[in-house]
């Protein structure tokens, strides 16, 4: 349940939507394959937008990208893109969605040779989610080591639109790294999670 009177990270605003991913997922340790998917996803197609209009956008790219179902969408073809690019239900970006496509098969090709997007992602840390300590949000990196060394990971996988500022947002929505500032409730929460 969202409290407004609580001290949150100030990038979420007074908007209902932000404030509730804020409160409920942003930061959150997240290890489930399709979830990691439709971050990764989603993050690439936040590049150079807002993340509100991603969120506003989420219903629609669910729907439109099958619920992030890697196999379905490794099998777009001409026809889908083109009804992609006719859908204002999400970012109409023909670059942005061949690389969603893409990015599917590139997963499934790392599901063939044994491995998974989880354990690619979080080795940058060692399993182990980062806690930082961060007091205003000047303070919070665009990019970080790990997110570059990430970066590098996911293009020899063949990814694309995996920067290593877009690696570090998806660092942060998946809860490998807890950059809620220490005055937001959310910080103290998810360190005692980690912990339990």
């Amino acid at each position: 349940m969202n409290s407004p009177e609580r001290d949150r990270c100030g990038w979420c605003g007074k908007d209902p939507l932000y404030i509730a991913y804020h409160d409920q997922e942003w930061g959150v340790p997240e290890h489930d394959e399709r979830r990691l998917f439709e971050f990764l996803l989603l993050e690439g197609a936040q590049a150079g937008l807002s993340w509100i209009t991603i969120l506003r956008k989420r219903e629609g790219y669910r729907q439109a990208f099958v619920d992030f179902d890697p196999e379905r969408i490794a099998r777009f073809d001409e026809r889908d893109i083109a009804r992609l690019l006719a859908n204002a239900a999400i970012v109409r970006n023909r670059l942005k969605i061949e690389a969603a496509i893409h990015n599917a098969r590139a997963l499934l090709e790392l599901y063939d040779a044994g491995g998974n997007l989880d354990d690619r992602l979080w080795q940058q840390v060692d399993g182990t989610p980062l806690r930082n300590h961060w007091q205003v949000l000047e303070q919070v990196p665009v990019s970080t080591s790990q997110s570059k060394a990430m970066s590098r990971d996911l293009r020899k996988l063949g990814f694309k639109f995996v920067g290593p500022t877009i690696c570090y947002a998806l660092m942060q929505a998946v809860g490998i790294v807890n950059d809620h500032l220490i005055t937001c409730f959310r910080h103290t929460e998810l360190d005692h999670r980690d912990m339990s």
